[in-house]
């Protein structure tokens, strides 16, 4: 089994994109805990945020109260529901979270059935639960899990989940050669990436890049890598180094053998459902760039924007350590290429290619959004900090939104009627 843990601001987002899951019939609540039913046995959104709101409200010091956790089991084990349930109860109290309001989500839109719980950190006295070593813990519960529900255990290589021993290229240290040796000679053996542009994402964490020459010998066409050190900036630093002054693993030969192998491996790797279960929920809580790309390199992902000179992000590359494998956006699914994430970053604009997202440029009548699907966001102006908490992105579908602004208005009577009395 293998355990993400996502933390954010966020709490409609991490609730919202579950609940598109069930509107859709691709999962179905499987837990509500400390999270009142309902009379007609239907939870909304909003429903489900207000169990939430004393904890929310309690909150002084905790940046990211949010805790957006997916447990996947290996694909070849057959989980009840009910087994899920007890599951995800032996996780939430290994973890800490036992008196926590917390719901239980199964997925069932991919090969892998999967389970996510949304939680708060904070207790209702405002205390944050403690989080050190949170993900050597979150491994540790994984594990009994293994033991006691008789589930196939997480292979070495997944445990692994901290980066290798390579330090990045500091060009101000000199002896730049032996630097780019130590990362370079050994990178093929650790990590699977498919082309050239995702070995460049990843050489990029060490501050190196390599580019494609070609010339003749002896009257023959021939290609060949050249390897350079980056500064500060990301800009190229120095004079080139051939590749064969760092063996074969650094040519082009052996690398064009390792894309087609890698390309082999991750066309079944497990890792690539649970990389993009991971990526789109970090979508739905995040604020902006960086935060979306903290978020994830809290679980253990990297995120690589390659930009134009105009700024526009025509490439985007995920870094999964744990899985040691390199994907492009396009790879894990269309509403995850470039183009989606230039358009949030560089326009502000969340489009609808990925379900719940908001066009914030299309006016209602539009054509894009007509095409928006089930969750829309508005973007509400908050000036009192609460968004510190909730996060400023209210779904608008189904008849909620009215109910959910009032919740919005209510908190925030609340925190100043709080703030009076302080």
């Amino acid at each position: 089994m293998i355990a993400k843990i996502g933390k954010g601001m966020n709490i409609f987002g991490a609730v919202s994109y579950n609940q598109l899951k069930v509107d859709k019939e691709n999962g179905k609540v499987l837990l509500a805990h400390k999270i009142p039913e309902p009379l007609d046995g239907h939870l909304t959104v909003a429903q489900i945020c207000r169990s939430f709101e004393p904890y929310l409200l309690a909150n002084n010091k905790t940046e990211k109260p949010v805790r957006h956790i997916s447990l996947n089991p290996d694909p070849s084990d057959k989980v009840s529901d009910e087994r899920f349930m007890k599951m995800a109860e032996q996780y939430m109290k290994e973890m800490g979270y036992a008196s926590q309001p917390y719901i239980v989500y199964k997925h069932t839109d991919i090969e892998r059935t999967h389970i996510h719980i949304v939680t708060t950190c904070v207790q209702i006295d405002g205390s944050k639960i403690n989080d050190s070593y949170d993900h050597h813990r979150s491994m540790a519960a994984c594990r009994n899990l293994e033991r006691e529900f008789n589930l196939a255990p997480a292979n070495e290589k997944t445990q692994q989940s901290d980066k290798p021993f390579f330090k990045p290229v500091c060009y101000t240290k000199g002896e730049i050669k032996s630097q780019l040796s130590a990362v370079i000679r050994y990178l093929p053996q650790y990590y699977l990436f498919p082309n050239l542009g995702t070995y460049n994402a990843l050489l990029s964490l060490f501050n190196i890049t390599c580019e494609l020459v070609s010339g003749e010998a002896n009257g023959k066409p021939k290609k060949g890598l050249v390897y350079f050190a980056l500064d500060a900036k990301g800009e190229k630093a120095g004079n080139p180094f051939k590749s064969s002054l760092f063996g074969r693993h650094a040519g082009l030969d052996h690398l064009e053998t390792h894309f087609e192998k890698s390309k082999m491996v991750m066309a079944k790797h497990p890792s690539k459902t649970i990389l993009k279960n991971t990526v789109e929920a970090a979508m739905h809580m995040a604020t902006g760039e960086m935060d979306f790309k903290k978020q994830l390199l809290g679980q253990g992902i990297n995120v690589v924007a390659r930009r134009n000179a105009d700024g526009r992000a025509y490439g985007i590359t995920f870094i999964d350590h744990e899985s040691r494998s390199v994907w492009n956006g396009s790879q894990l699914g269309k509403h995850l290429s470039a183009n989606i994430f230039d358009d949030w970053w560089g326009k502000g604009v969340k489009t609808n290619t990925a379900p719940g997202f908001l066009n914030k440029q299309a006016s209602p009548e539009s054509k894009e959004d007509e095409l928006a699907g089930p969750f829309q966001f508005l973007d509400v102006n908050r000036d009192d900090g609460l968004v510190n908490a909730l996060g400023s992105l209210l779904p608008d579908s189904q008849g909620e939104d009215y109910e959910e602004r009032a919740f919005e208005n209510q908190m925030k009577k609340k925190r100043k009627s709080r703030r009076g009395n302080q």
